[in-house]
């Protein structure tokens, strides 16, 4: 997937790295699980790069932990409540990789400011949250979040949503999803964006699956869920690319619409199911 860079202003800039946000700088990063291509139809079929494990997954259970807090706006808060949530989605998908039977690898989390050198991707520079598939990484850029809020006043669930995506696509590893798409995109290049976008919106749909377990209904409010939507949607390439001045380019897109994102976000968050999350076969708005 792509990385994007800051510019001079905050708008683009914020747009930019937002753009990146999600994105995985690794389609051949190793899985523990084999690859399940079917022998029976093309690596390009949507059917069979979607594959069937999230399938064997169960329902995700009603919450039934409070959220984590953010107890004030200090730096080290800030990384407190960010590991608090990744630990969160680090066990639910522990337990659901369990029931499921299927191996787990578990997911590493590095925060750092503006730059960072990945073991498994390289250095980068104003590229937002990413995910490495090659060392299992999730890179979390706390002043990414901090111009998130700074532009659009978006608070801690919003931050919650954006771990929730990145183990999205560490989940998508673990499964062999990643490769699946990685060989796709090799054997038909022109698809390789519309896949991206079917790719980005699972792990949308995969963070809402993971917030409807862990947070508590009556402590998460109708505010925090408008926060994620809110995020969902100022990420969306649509929104972005009209921020930036550019024509609304469909074949451009390489994340998904911002109804699109708010959709997928929502389905599994209401849901609490991973099966609800195939967005390779499953007919986007």
């Amino acid at each position: 997937m792509r990385l994007s860079r800051l510019t001079a202003t905050l708008l683009v800039c914020l747009a930019l790295i937002a753009a990146g946000c999600g994105s995985s700088n690794s389609g051949t990063g190793s899985a523990s699980a084999p690859s399940t291509t079917s022998t029976t139809g093309s690596a390009t079929d949507p059917g069979t790069i979607a594959g069937h494990e999230l399938g064997q997954m169960p329902k995700a259970p009603e919450p039934t932990s409070p959220a984590p807090t953010l107890s004030g706006a200090s730096p080290a808060d800030e990384r407190t409540y960010l590991t608090a949530v990744f630990d969160d989605a680090q066990g639910f998908w522990k337990r659901e990789f369990a029931a499921a039977n299927l191996p787990l690898q578990p997911a590493r989390l590095t925060l750092f400011v503006q730059a960072v050198e990945s073991s498994g991707c390289g250095a980068q520079a104003d590229v937002g949250p990413f995910y490495c598939g090659a060392n299992h990484g999730i890179y979390l850029d706390l002043r990414f979040f901090r111009l998130l809020t700074q532009r659009f006043g978006i608070g801690r669930f919003a931050q919650a949503y954006i771990v929730g995506h990145e183990f999205g696509h560490h989940i998508q590893n673990q499964i062999g999803l990643q490769k699946r798409v990685a060989v796709a995109d090799q054997q038909d290049p022109a698809g390789a964006n519309a896949r991206s976008v079917r790719y980005e919106l699972q792990a949308d749909c995969l963070a809402g699956v993971w917030a409807h377990s862990v947070y508590q209904r009556d402590e998460l409010t109708q505010d925090d869920i408008a926060q994620a939507l809110k995020t969902a949607r100022v990420i969306g390439d649509d929104f972005q690319r009209l921020q930036a001045g550019h024509p609304m380019e469909r074949e451009l897109w390489t994340h998904g619409s911002s109804a699109q994102r708010e959709h997928w976000l929502t389905t599994g968050f209401v849901t609490g199911n991973p099966d609800s999350c195939d967005t390779f076969t499953e007919t986007t708005p």
